[in-house]
């Protein structure tokens, strides 16, 4: 007799991307809404049954996306076959993070920038928004962090 197939249980997500995550629901509400960035914050922390999260990693995001918001659409805008007013809310704010990720925090390497940023359209975004926006943010890493591209073999080292 043949066992019933369990469904694999996904693997539990990272404190990063649960922050990238909250960031994203806060700047999706920024630019439907217009509402003060600490408001946000303070809203989404107030909400419960967040999960695991790094609080700071989150701040970072959503302070510094909202504080540097006109720089970061002047980069995006220069890669995009449309008008930023013609992005969907989710697009529009998962490529300002992806943007955000790319200029100040070289620390953390463009691929992995690139599919966090993949991952968020994926699970928020439109059927082929996660495509949209890896075309983007490749065009942005190759401007913004040209040496780390070019220098890049395609090996991911771990």
């Amino acid at each position: 007799m043949n066992e019933p197939a369990t469904k694999a249980k996904a693997p539990p997500k990272s404190s990063r991307r649960r922050s990238r995550e909250l960031a994203l629901q806060g700047i999706y509400q920024w630019r439907l809404t217009s509402d003060d960035q600490e408001q946000i914050e303070k809203q989404i922390r107030a909400e419960k049954g967040m999960g695991r999260y790094d609080a700071e990693f989150f701040s970072k995001l959503l302070r510094g996306v909202l504080t540097q918001h006109a720089e970061l659409e002047t980069v995006v805008a220069k890669h995009l076959d449309r008008t930023l007013d013609e992005l969907s809310p989710v697009e529009f704010s998962v490529l300002l993070i992806g943007a955000y990720e790319l200029i100040y925090h070289p620390e953390i390497p463009y691929r992995v920038v690139i599919n966090e940023a993949v991952e968020l359209a994926k699970t928020f975004g439109g059927t082929d928004g996660h495509k949209f926006v890896n075309g983007v943010l490749d065009k942005v890493a190759a401007q913004v962090r040209a040496v780390e591209v070019s220098g890049d073999s395609g090996k991911i080292v771990a």
